[in-house]
């Protein structure tokens, strides 16, 4: 059996090469010559934000009691935030009273947005610590606001650019010539991946280390763009001797 054929090359760069008078190829520059080369980049985003929620609520026969104990808490989490420096538009709550059979129901929910992990380690066990199992604290959602999406898309797209273009130079060195000015750059394929964690896999993360959370949260993109650029040849030295 026959083995199998090689994969076929992949052309990264293609140099237009002008034939000499004595019909040899040289690699001398003339008006209307390019290279032309592909090249891509691939970079990654940790999350830019995280929302915690916390739980907690008190039932009671009367019901400013029940009002009154969730209050004294939510009082409490709202002034740690503030001095840990967390703006009032990130911190949202939610209550709900109701009446359970003969008593009085408060239930109330706090998410929080922070944009500093370890300012929220701090602010999370400071209330564990004074609050204890009178509050539930949900653990930690990762995500990337919008602009930090448009900020790496950005990024992947320039550093492919900047990739071709040394290549490019590379190229270009390799045959004795200078590269020139560009005369197209086009975008071929883009790619994005990661950056959720989805819904099922909820109780699995659970037990993870908070980098293990950072880290399935990652975002990801690759970019690959094809450039042709101006070849300049370089300066005979030779012909400015005497």
């Amino acid at each position: 059996m026959a083995p199998p054929a090689p994969p076929p090359s992949r052309v990264f760069a293609e140099l237009d090469l002008a034939p000499s008078p004595a019909g040899r190829v040289e690699p001398a520059a003339l008006p209307g010559r390019e290279v032309h080369v592909s090249g891509s980049a691939e970079l990654s985003a940790r999350p830019d934000r995280a929302r915690v929620s916390l739980r907690l609520g008190s039932r009671k026969e009367a019901a400013g009691a029940a009002r009154s104990s969730v209050s004294r808490r939510l009082q409490y989490i709202a002034q740690t935030a503030r001095l840990h420096g967390i703006p009032e538009e990130n911190m949202t709550v939610t209550e709900d009273f109701s009446r359970v059979e003969n008593t009085y129901q408060m239930e109330a929910e706090v998410c929080i947005i922070f944009s500093d992990f370890g300012k929220m380690q701090n602010v999370c066990n400071l209330l564990i610590e004074k609050l204890g199992t009178s509050v539930t604290i949900n653990p930690p959602h990762f995500y990337h606001t919008p602009e930090a999406i448009d900020s790496l898309r950005r990024q992947v797209c320039v550093t492919a650019v900047g990739n071709t273009r040394r290549k490019a130079q590379e190229v270009c060195q390799l045959f004795g010539q200078a590269l020139g000015k560009p005369l197209l750059i086009k975008e071929e394929e883009t790619k994005e991946w990661g950056g959720h964690i989805d819904s099922h896999l909820s109780l699995a993360a659970d037990s993870q280390t908070l980098q293990e959370k950072i880290q399935n949260a990652t975002a990801y993109a690759s970019c690959r763009v094809f450039a042709v650029f101006e070849i300049k040849g370089k300066e005979n030295r030779r012909s400015k001797l005497p």
